[in-house]
């Protein structure tokens, strides 16, 4: 029987995410050491025939030392200032690192913006893939020179999960100063490694409340939701520190395995799920749910009880059933101000022939190829 971990070992196309402490001095500054020692890793996976995509942390951080600063900025202007002075050190340090193993590397700075909007994931998913197939080693970050607080990642745990999503990835890996996930902190004496994680109901019960390190933005909270995404979408993740990058892609039993949770959706519904920015939210009765989830049909205003939020026609928006819990996300296709006359109306034959005379038509709330089940 193959070990869960072989996914990982034989998995052709990963993405590993790195974090800023990972490669990072303490008070800023690149550290050469770590970076070269991680990019050898991955160089030779490359060389083995394997595609690797790099989410890296650290440009704030390489940038700290040349502005002068002991601590990660806290404002959003010194952070974009440290971003814009740290990132071209950080690809030099990662040029020169491949470099020796004769590979070459693509920068691709990403905000959140690029995913959210269709035409722009399309885009950023055509990138990457010539990149691949040029036999470029793609080096991805968030673009913190010129995002701002509403179009912001928030972490790169979330990016490198879209990005894994994006490029259909075999597999993600998310390195940083931890070596996995555990029944409680890692410094109490029986806390444990939980070296697999088969369903979220498996972990619903650990306290995870790690902070991030003070030159970089994510914590453990982060890393477990960008796991538990990328497995909804059938995509193994394995969890563990810098250090142990080697072994993670060998499939050896270090730091902890998110196994697939759920099967691929096509790519727009991917997008759906997981890439917009979500502007409201729709509270249906008991019976648009079913219809909704286990049927998969078109909304109609008439299984619509309450709306949240302000949203225009075309604007994401969550489905929640009575008690609020989300169950579905979908295209609106009405503004929030022109659904809030229609909630709980049926769709009569007066209103339709009215519509249909002033050539209107008679839109649905959201299109079943609008809507993905959550």
């Amino acid at each position: 029987m193959a070990s869960p971990r072989s996914a990982i070992r034989d998995a052709h196309r990963v993405v590993v995410k790195i974090g800023s402490s990972s490669i990072t001095a303490p008070q800023g500054g690149i550290d050469s050491y770590r970076l070269q020692a991680l990019s050898t890793v991955l160089a030779k996976r490359c060389l083995a025939g394997g595609q690797m995509l790099l989410v890296s942390s650290g440009a704030i951080a390489a940038g700290m030392t040349p502005l002068g600063l002991t601590r990660r900025p806290k404002d959003l202007a010194t952070q974009q200032a440290a971003a814009s002075a740290g990132q071209g050190n950080l690809m030099a340090a990662y040029t020169t690192a491949f470099h020796l193993h004769g590979l070459t590397v693509g920068q691709v700075l990403l905000t959140a913006d690029d995913t959210h909007r269709r035409s722009h994931y399309v885009n950023a998913s055509r990138t990457l893939e010539r990149l691949l197939e040029l036999e470029v080693v793609p080096i991805i970050n968030e673009n913190d020179t010129v995002a701002t607080e509403e179009i912001r990642f928030g972490d790169n745990d979330r990016l490198a999960a879209l990005v894994a999503q994006l490029i259909k990835a075999d597999a993600l890996v998310l390195l940083s100063d931890v070596d996995g996930l555990y029944t409680g902190h890692p410094r109490e004496p029986d806390s444990e490694r939980i070296g697999v994680v088969s369903s979220p109901e498996q972990i619903a019960d650990v306290h995870i409340t790690a902070p991030g390190s003070k030159v970089g933005s994510g914590g453990m909270v982060t890393k477990v939701a960008a796991a538990q995404m990328c497995a909804t979408e059938g995509i193994p993740v394995v969890l563990t520190s810098a250090d142990q990058a080697a072994q993670a892609l060998a499939g050896e039993d270090v730091g902890t395995l998110f196994e697939p949770t759920g099967s691929p959706k096509n790519a727009r519904r991917r997008w759906l799920a997981h890439a917009t920015h979500v502007n409201g939210r729709l509270i249906l009765d008991r019976g648009a749910v079913e219809a909704v989830v286990k049927r998969q049909t078109s909304l109609l205003p008439v299984g619509v009880t309450r709306i949240e939020g302000v949203f225009h026609a075309g604007d994401t928006v969550d489905l929640c059933d009575p008690q609020g819990e989300v169950v579905a996300r979908g295209l609106v296709g009405y503004d929030s101000d022109e659904l809030g006359g229609l909630v709980g109306r049926r769709l009569d034959t007066d209103r339709m022939n009215h519509a249909r005379a002033r050539g209107s038509g008679v839109r649905t709330v959201i299109r079943r190829d609008d809507l993905v089940v959550l």
